[in-house]
């Protein structure tokens, strides 16, 4: 009886888990490149300029080139849905429909070539648990989570703050959140420039 209830208890955690993530994977088809190129243009004004930075707070406008094609799709559901706070990312992608989200992120995704890189320097102790979700050296085996390697260390650094204080939504919050709760500030930076130091994603 012991044994049936505890496998009960295992399917029970294993649907709810899958039912988490079914929005995300509802999202996931292969997206026209070549349109999304067309479509991206207004993403080159800010994402193609290595040194834009964004204000209030200060920090680079992250490197999408070469970002998970199906982690960009999320993202950009979450700015035109409102879900996710960023005045100018909402505003673009608020008349977006759902096949232009995917004909743009495939395009982004093509934009920079990504591989599994050799690791630069020595990952810290607290970069360990990144690893499993998004790769040794950033590159993540799970398409619908972010590559980190390349990107910028102030980005990177300011995303992490948002998801240790519960400011930014997306279907890994939660889990974002509980990673990062006894990470301190000085670890986070360390994470940050961590990433930031490895090879991979690049503007458009």
């Amino acid at each position: 009886m012991l044994f049936r209830f505890s496998n009960l208890i295992v399917n029970i955690c294993a649907l709810a888990i899958g039912l988490m993530f079914l929005p995300v994977q509802l999202t996931q088809a292969a997206g026209d490149a070549e349109r999304g190129a067309k479509l991206a243009d207004t993403c080159k004004g800010c994402h193609a300029v290595d040194t834009y930075n964004n204000v209030y707070p200060t920090y680079h406008v992250p490197k999408i080139g070469g970002q998970n094609a199906d982690y960009l799709v999320s993202a950009l559901t979450l700015y035109r849905d409102g879900l996710r706070e960023h005045p100018t990312m909402v505003a673009q992608a608020a008349s977006l429909s759902d096949q232009d989200i995917q004909d743009i992120s495939a395009y982004l995704a093509s934009a920079v070539e990504v591989a599994e890189p050799a690791t630069q320097g020595a990952a810290p102790e607290a970069a360990q648990v990144c690893a499993a979700c998004h790769g040794q050296a950033g590159i993540s085996p799970i398409p619908t989570n972010p590559n980190l390697a390349g990107q910028h260390k102030d980005y990177l650094k300011q995303a992490l703050q948002q998801y240790k204080a519960g400011e930014r939504k997306g279907p890994n919050a939660i889990a974002m959140q509980a990673t990062l709760t006894t990470v301190d500030d000085e670890d986070l930076a360390a994470i940050a420039a961590f990433y930031a130091a490895q090879e991979g994603l690049g503007p458009l």
